[in-house]
């Protein structure tokens, strides 16, 4: 079996066993948890214990059914409807950050949380609890995928729900207009972000696009256009750069600091990108490649598991085949004993993001632990499968 073939099936196998694992009624609706220990801890810290985050579930739901696991995918599918229809505190069609890992049973799906015995009282986490706008689309693009696989009314609707929520809650006219950020923070007053994200303009644009295609509506159309404007804006035409987004304040940020997705996910996400966004990927090669892959941001001080798949699968649909072959390789090598992918090749790799409003400096990390994230897109890159689109790229 060619080495691509024999990592799509290696991954492919450890999200079905995922699921399998999760538990409950083998049809019911499941979400899975996000994290592993990594080989030099016994436990995951007490935020991360139970969490399964939104944005790696839809991941999981989509590479699942680019694998040919249609009913597993309907499982982590129906959980996202399920969390969309019955919040504890918001009826608006938002999704949250992350929830409680396992199986769902009816009322309301539980979020994550730890008991503090420090503090003598049961703990959440604030961006957990919250609700970043791109998380919303990437749930919206794997009930999308979901229909188009095996068409159900119900996946198109939840997918229409949430392009709804971010349109009424997150437009922005200011300039470069498009979509914030989303929400931060416990219930039921949480923080709106002022700030826009070029990676989750980029998701709307591909949510409300695929919809649009779907429905003919003028309002997904508009939010369409109104994304891509904004990705237009980002893009730096001289150094051939996107720009992480804007600030609170809506000025655009500078390109100090750069993060590989944003250099990436245009070149995937968008129907008939601009040739000069390709430069973008030479760009990321300069400023972010590591030793058999890539970095998440210009520090360079380990592989980003995830980003280098996102790499692989944006070299394949640009049609370099053989410069995405040695990070599929790279992918082979960091396979953890449970089959999930690691989410770093390093102890810890560094992003320059700060968690959330609170956070007084950048205190986002990956850590050397099966992720399914970084599962979810190295299947992805191995089986040449657009996320955004629901179709191949060869």
């Amino acid at each position: 079996m060619p080495a691509r073939e024999t990592l799509a099936h290696a991954l492919c196998s450890a999200l079905a066993s995922a699921v399998d694992a999760a538990g409950g009624d083998k049809a019911g609706p499941v979400f899975l948890v996000s994290y592993a220990p990594g080989p030099d801890r016994q436990e995951l810290p007490p935020a991360l214990h139970q969490s399964a985050f939104t944005y790696d579930n839809a991941l999981a739901a989509i590479a699942l059914t680019a694998c040919g696991g249609r009913e597993r995918a309907r499982r982590i599918g129906d959980a996202l409807l399920h969390a969309l229809a019955q919040d504890r505190t918001f009826h608006d069609g938002r999704i949250r950050n992350a929830y409680r890992a396992g199986p769902l049973d009816a009322g309301p799906p539980a979020l994550p949380g730890w008991w503090d015995a420090r503090q003598n009282l049961w703990a959440e986490d604030a961006y957990q609890d919250g609700t970043a706008t791109g998380n919303v689309a990437w749930a919206a693009l794997a009930l999308l995928t979901l229909d188009q696989d095996a068409p159900d009314r119900r996946y198109r609707a939840g997918a229409e729900r949430m392009l709804g929520w971010i349109i009424a809650n997150t437009r922005d006219e200011r300039e470069p207009a498009g979509f914030s950020g989303g929400f931060d923070g416990f219930d039921p007053s949480q923080t709106k972000l002022a700030w826009k994200s070029t990676e989750h303009n980029l998701d709307i644009h591909a949510v409300a696009a695929w919809l649009g295609r779907l429905n003919g509506s003028a309002e997904s159309r508009e939010a369409a256009r109104l994304a891509r404007g904004f990705l237009d804006a980002a893009f730096a035409e001289g150094p051939g750069l996107f720009r992480l987004g804007t600030r609170p304040d809506g000025r655009l940020q500078t390109l100090d600091h750069l993060a590989l997705d944003t250099q990436l996910w245009p070149l995937l996400g968008v129907a008939t990108p601009p040739n000069a966004w390709r430069r973008a990927v030479a760009g990321a090669q300069e400023r972010l490649a590591v030793p058999g892959g890539f970095d998440f941001n210009e520090d360079r001080d380990g592989l980003w598991v995830e980003g280098t798949a996102q790499a692989a699968l944006t070299l394949r649909a640009l049609g370099r085949i053989e410069d995405a072959r040695p990070l599929l390789a790279t992918l082979s090598g960091q396979i953890a004993p449970s089959g999930y992918l690691f989410a770093a090749r390093e102890p810890r790799i560094t992003t320059g993001i700060a968690v959330g409003p609170a956070s007084a400096e950048p205190d986002f990390f990956y850590h050397r632990r099966p992720h399914l994230g970084a599962t979810a897109w190295g299947a992805l890159a191995a089986l040449g499968w657009n996320p955004f689109t629901g179709r191949s790229v060869d």
